[in-house]
C-alpha cells in the first residue's frame, strides 16, 4: 500500500529548481519533491523485492513520476534525484549496483526467506535512463550529512569534523567524518559497520551471507528471527516486555546492547571521534531505554579515547532518511 505523508520543514533557497529526494531501506522506499516551496508529495511503499532485479529502480521511477504529479510538478523539470540507500554497493561500469542483505535474496540465500535470488538489484543506470542527475550515496552517508548540516552532529551551525551516524533499524549502518573528510571508499561502501564481528555468536544468519555478525545478531528483523521462539515476535513486543518487568526480555536487550556497544567502542577507537549520533527505527522508539545502556557500554573503556566522546540521539529524528537524501542534492 502506498501511503501519502505530508512533510515539513525541508525547504531550498528561493529560486532553487525542484530536486527528488528518495530513502531506500530494508522495508520501505520513501520519495518526495522538495524546492523553494518546500516538501510535498510524500509518497512510501514497502521495499520491492520481486520480480526482475530492476524492480525497486523501476518502482523509485514510478514513486517519482507520482509524487511530482501531487506536488504539481513536471518532472521533466526535476534538477536531480538524491537516492540515500542502504547498501552494500557494486559499481558495475561506474553505476551503482545494490548487493543489500535485506533486499538482494542471492546473498544468504533461500534460508534468509527474501522472494527473490537477485546478487544485486539495479539502481542507478535505470534511473540515469530516465533523469538527467542522479546522485547515489550509502544511507549512512546521507543520514551524516543531514546530522553535520541540521541536526545533531553540529554544534551552533558548524559541522563536527570527527562523528559517526549510525542507525539501528532494519538493518545496521554507520556514515563516517574523520578530519572533516566524509569517508566513501572503493565502492561507496565505507561504513557498513553492521557486518563487523563482535561476539563469537553463531545463531544468528544475516542477509550478506554471514552468521553472528552485529546486523545478524541485533538489527529489527534479526531480533525477529532470533527471539520469536521465546515469545517475542517482534522488536516491539520485546521492549514491551522489558517495559513490563520481564527479566528475560531485559537481559536479551542487554544482550543487544552489549553487541552494539561493542560496534560503537570499535569505531571510537579506530576514528577518534567526538560525537555518534544514533537513529532508525529501533533505536527511536525506545531511545529513552537504550540511551543509558548504549553510554554505560562504552563507560571506563579506554579512557584517553572514549572520554569527550559524545552518543547522543539523532538531532533529525524519524526525519532523518528525508534529510538524509536532500543533503545530496541540496
Amino acid at each position: 500500500m502506498t501511503t501519502h505523508v505530508l512533510t515539513e520543514g525541508l525547504r531550498l533557497p528561493a529560486g532553487s529548481k525542484a530536486v527528488a529526494c528518495v530513502d531506500i531501506g530494508g522495508t520501505k522506499v520513501a520519495v518526495n519533491i522538495v524546492d523553494e516551496q518546500g516538501s510535498r508529495g510524500k509518497l512510501t511503499e514497502p521495499t520491492a523485492t520481486r520480480g526482475h532485479n530492476d524492480a525497486l529502480a523501476q518502482q523509485i521511477i514510478r514513486l517519482i513520476g507520482q509524487s511530482c504529479a501531487l506536488a504539481g510538478v513536471q518532472t521533466s523539470d526535476i534538477a536531480c534525484v538524491g537516492v540515500s540507500s542502504c547498501g552494500p554497493f557494486v559499481l558495475n561500469q561506474g553505476l551503482v549496483e545494490l548487493a543489500a542483505p535485506n533486499i538482494c535474496g542471492g546473498l544468504a540465500g533461500k534460508a534468509r526467506g527474501l522472494p527473490n535470488d537477485w546478487p544485486t538489484a539495479l539502481l542507478e543506470a535505470p534511473l540515469r535512463a530516465v533523469f538527467a542527475q542522479v546522485r547515489v550515496e550509502n544511507d549512512g552517508i546521507g543520514a551524516l550529512e543531514a546530522e553535520r548540516r541540521w541536526g545533531a552532529l553540529q554544534t551552533d551551525g558548524v559541522a563536527l569534523t570527527n562523528c559517526a551516524y549510525v542507525t539501528w533499524s532494519t538493518g545496521i549502518g554507520t556514515g563516517l567524518c574523520v578530519d572533516g573528510h566524509v569517508l566513501r571508499g572503493k565502492n561507496g561502501n565505507a561504513g557498513h559497520a553492521g557486518h563487523l564481528f563482535v561476539s563469537d555468536n553463531n545463531d544468528a544468519l544475516c542477509g550478506c551471507g554471514n552468521v553472528g555478525d552485529v546486523e545478524g545478531l541485533v538489527a529489527g528483523n534479526a531480533i525477529a528471527r532470533r527471539f520469536l521462539p521465546l515469545g517475542y515476535p517482534d522488536a516491539a513486543a520485546l521492549f514491551m516486555a522489558a517495559y513490563a518487568g520481564d527479566n528475560t526480555a531485559i537481559g536479551l536487550i542487554d544482550a543487544l546492547c552489549r553487541v552494539m556497544g561493542r560496534m560503537l567502542y570499535n569505531l571510537i577507537a579506530t576514528l577518534d571521534l567526538q560525537r555518534i549520533s544514533i537513529g532508525g527505527s529501533v533505536y527511536w522508539h525506545h531511545r529513552d531505554y537504550l540511551l543509558p545502556r548504549l553510554r554505560a557500554e562504552l563507560q571506563g573503556k579506554l579512557p584517553a579515547l572514549t572520554n569527550g566522546c559524545e552518543l547522543v540521539s539523532a538531532g533529525l529524528g524519524e526525519r532523518v532518511g528525508d534529510f538524509g537524501a536532500l543533503a545530496l542534492v541540496a
